[in-house]
């Protein structure tokens, strides 16, 4: 193949300057060329700057984010890059990996922070808010601050950790500089305007000209990544087994994604996220209990763009302003009613009680954007290049007398077949990644669909030939009907790259067993290696598995070191300090 001439010949250089450039340009890649770019801009610009506006002060910004599934951490990146442009000095903290008192020493501070779950902060800045909150907490008298909140309002305790955060603040003498936003689901648009809003309220009154200012950020070069959430790409489905037996009362399946002629690229530890389709059966009963003879774009948009399903407060009250209904409006008016009729219920729920005929405005206007759903990646592209692996727990329940089931677990285990296809992108984990020293022990506890992407860890290892040793926990209902992955086990311990594999199955005996009494077990061996610098991973369910695991590790440390429960929980915030305790819950 001919290669390509980069500058013409009539470029403003002697024609051996062009041979030269050209040959570098062949040799180079995309980003590079586009890092060069950047440099050869920002080099200019201060080459043409004033000897005085190049010696000004840039005024300095913390950028604070405390983040779960990563959202408010690709916003705080966001609002980073917007500030150097401004011309702010900028630095970017992780709460996981600073401390109040080290926070309380900026001038302008901009935070942003995640609620997850009920109203629970991130579990990484767990030990940050703790101390944060304690007697002898750091003062803030000198800080400038703002608080982005990002939060599901789906969700009783909408926001609680940014507007805890927010109160905190002011009552440690922080100056409130723009009052607290608060973002739903979607919060992309709202939160642009806020950060671009907000960073001009943090400028010096004196900085008319600071925009003007052209910094390069060498540090953080532009990537093109492709798969992303706004981007996502279709990939067919070449094998889907459901791994329990025909006995179980549960459905799991693992879905192997074929990625041929696709830009996917992923870690162990990422997650792929599912743009799911509504059920086409609830589709009808949403509309007919609503009344609606929706035409075909408001179909195909309650097909794959809306939500038909989440039930929030908003919505109630926008059914209950078309309504009239008295006894809504009582129901309203009782904060602690509101909360119990939303558990278990969904919108259908609420169009069933309270009927009124809804136009196609009315209807779209009720309903929430669809979320995708995020399941992390059970396989390495080391090892298996070309698929991506996924472990996919059917959620089905009745409540109310109605039977439901997840939008899409529904439809990966109820409606699709090998040969058809999934709107997928890839969610990157930085947080929950291998060591990156393959001699170094790992510990692995992950019960049910949680023991995913340990699979996806092990074909790492193995790939790497990785020399340190590999402990496995794992839980599930039954071993003859629930052992997911089973055969993958086994081998590996043939092979002695699984070092230890515990398992404890709940419904085997009269007593029930979870992993933490395994772990109690083997306590003396389990404080060994963590005591010895092996790295520690917990993934599944926050709600009641990772609490038990972190009080059964706080109960293994006292036991081995005879430190009290406060020491204890000191010893395990230092192993996640180190990034040797990380959890991927959900």
């Amino acid at each position: 193949m001919q290669s390509q001439t980069l500058l013409p010949q009539s470029a403003p250089f002697a024609a051996e300057q062009i041979a030269t450039l050209n040959q570098l340009m062949r040799s180079t890649s995309a980003e590079q060329r586009a890092w060069l770019s950047g440099f050869l801009v920002g080099h200019e610009a201060g080459q043409t700057q004033t000897a005085p506006a190049a010696n000004l002060p840039r005024p300095g910004l913390t950028i604070l984010y405390a983040t779960e599934s990563g959202n408010a951490e690709a916003l705080a990146a966001q609002a980073r890059k917007l500030a150097v442009r401004r011309g702010f000095s900028v630095r970017l903290l992780d709460m996981a990996e600073t401390t109040p008192a080290a926070v309380a020493a900026a001038d302008n501070l901009l935070l942003i922070a995640s609620t997850w779950g009920e109203g629970d902060p991130p579990q990484r800045a767990v030990d940050f808010i703790r101390e944060l909150n304690g007697r002898d907490a750091v003062r803030f008298d000198s800080v400038r601050f703002a608080v982005l909140a990002l939060g599901d309002r789906a969700y009783a305790r909408f926001c609680a950790t940014g507007r805890e955060l927010d109160e905190r603040l002011v009552a440690l003498g922080g100056q409130r500089v723009c009052a607290r936003i608060e973002c739903d689901v979607e919060y992309q648009t709202a939160a642009g305007a806020w950060i671009d809003a907000t960073l001009a309220a943090f400028a010096p009154a004196d900085d008319a000209d600071g925009a003007a200012v052209i910094h390069v950020d060498f540090a953080h070069p532009a990537r093109a990544s492709a798969a992303t959430r706004d981007a996502p790409v279709r990939a067919e489905i070449g094998e889907l087994v459901n791994l329990n037996s025909s006995r179980s009362a549960l459905t799991t399946m693992h879905v192997s994604l074929s990625l041929e002629g696709l830009a996917v690229r992923f870690e162990p530890g990422d997650a792929i996220g599912i743009w799911p389709a509504n059920d086409p059966l609830l589709i009808e009963e949403v509309l007919d209990a609503a009344g609606c003879a929706a035409g075909p774009e408001l179909r195909a948009a309650m097909a794959t763009r809306l939500d038909i399903t989440t039930l929030t407060r908003p919505q109630i009250e926008r059914h209950a302003a078309l309504v009239g209904d008295a006894e809504l409006a009582a129901l309203l008016a009782d904060e602690a009613r509101v909360g119990a009729y939303l558990h278990g219920r969904q919108v259908i729920d609420l169009l069933t009680r309270w009927p009124r005929a809804l136009s196609e405005a009315e209807l779209e206007a009720m309903l929430r954007p669809l979320q995708p759903r995020l399941y992390s990646v059970a396989s390495s592209l080391a090892l298996t290049p070309g698929q991506a692996d996924l472990l996919v727990g059917l959620v089905e329940y009745d409540t109310h007398g109605r039977a439901r089931r997840g939008v899409a677990s529904g439809q990966v285990a109820r409606r699709l077949g090998v040969g058809e296809s999934l709107r997928i992108f890839v969610k990157a984990n930085p947080h929950f990644r291998l060591p990156s020293d393959p001699a170094r022990d790992i510990v692995m506890i992950g019960p049910g669909t949680g023991v995913a992407p340990f699979r996806a860890f092990m074909q790492q290892r193995e790939a790497d030939a990785a020399s340190g040793r590999n402990w496995l926990f794992f839980g599930g209902r039954s071993y003859m009907h629930d052992f997911l992955y089973q055969l993958d086990w086994r081998d590996w311990c043939d092979t002695g790259l699984l070092s230890r594999l515990d398992v404890a199955f709940s419904r085997d005996q009269p007593d029930k067993i979870y992993v933490q009494h395994r772990m109690w077990e083997r306590r003396e061996e389990l404080f060994g290696w963590l005591a010895g610098g092996a790295h520690l991973y917990v993934c599944g369910d926050a709600g009641a598995m990772a609490r038990d695991v972190h009080a059964m590790l706080i109960a293994i440390v006292r036991d081995r070191t005879g430190m009290d429960a406060e020491a204890a929980e000191a010893w395990l915030s230092g192993l996640r300090r180190e990034g040797r305790y990380r959890r991927d819950v959900y």
